[in-house]
């Protein structure tokens, strides 16, 4: 079977892209039962191991970001659905909640171009991104409640900490879609572009991301993520021993001669 992930990278940028669009890359496995995770894993891994990435957008090929899970498939009762109750608590354990660890856990900053539908997990992993833009045709459902299911993916977690938990509880009970509109105004996206500008917004906030030095992009990024769920004097700690880090690279000593050569030229000027 062919990587469901396409990786690219260009400078300090990687592209990854979901590409099984006559599925409307739905996360629903392949045929050992993997969801994907094997692709999305080794992807971020790879990342994680690569000084010269400086930060992922995420996207889908085709008109859809992801559909989520195969219906037909839970229909089936295979790949994920199959077998007794704790073979299915094995499936997703093993399989698609391999997911948001690996995207949690990314160390560079991630983009999520949503190019259309982000339905169920779909959109759920939206919401495992940094930052989020979307095309005026990207619509968002937490549809699981419909089909009498729950989000197994990590998404009761994800959801409130995009949109806030009264958001997100009315998107999760109601299962309702909405359309990028209104995911902009409830923050789940920061910006709608028009469908043939999404890429070009998308890789223009990168270059943005990637002009920094590697090293303190991926430590302000792990601070932040420390700071979702430890103490004040905890993050402190580490923020101290992070600067203490990047006080020492040749990259922080090239920006402050820089900074001091451009006052510096100001004040011969005036």
């Amino acid at each position: 079977m062919a990587d469901f992930l396409i990786y690219e990278q260009q400078g300090g940028v990687v592209t990854l892209t979901m590409n099984n669009p006559d599925k409307r890359n739905s996360l629903s496995g392949n045929e050992t039962g993997s969801y994907q995770a094997d692709d999305f894993e080794g992807a971020c891994n790879r990342v994680n191991a690569d000084m010269s990435v400086k930060v992922v957008i995420l996207t889908g090929a085709g008109k859809a970001f992801s559909a989520g899970g195969d219906i037909f498939a839970m229909r089936d009762k295979t790949g994920p659905s199959a077998g007794r109750p704790v073979d299915i608590r094995n499936n997703y354990r093993n399989g698609i909640q391999r997911v948001p660890l690996a995207f949690y856990n990314i160390e560079v900053p991630t983009i999520a171009a949503v190019n259309g539908s982000a339905i169920g997990a779909g959109c759920d992993l939206v919401t495992m991104c940094d930052m989020r833009i979307a095309s005026e045709h990207a619509k968002f459902a937490e549809i699981f409640v419909k089909l009498g299911i729950i989000p197994g993916d990590g998404g009761a977690w994800f959801l409130p900490r995009a949109v806030g938990m009264a958001k997100a509880c009315e998107m999760a009970f109601t299962g309702d879609t909405i359309d990028a509109q209104e995911a902009l105004e409830c923050g789940l996206v920061s910006k709608v572009v028009p469908a043939d500008q999404l890429m070009i917004a998308a890789n223009k906030l990168a270059e943005r991301i990637a002009v920094n030095p590697g090293h303190a992009v991926r430590m302000t990024k792990r601070l932040l993520r420390e700071g979702q769920q430890s103490r004040l004097d905890t993050v402190l700690e580490m923020s101290a021993a992070f600067q203490s880090l990047a006080h020492h690279t040749q990259e922080h000593d090239d920006a402050i001669n820089a900074l001091v050569e451009n006052i510096a030229s100001k004040k011969d000027k005036s």
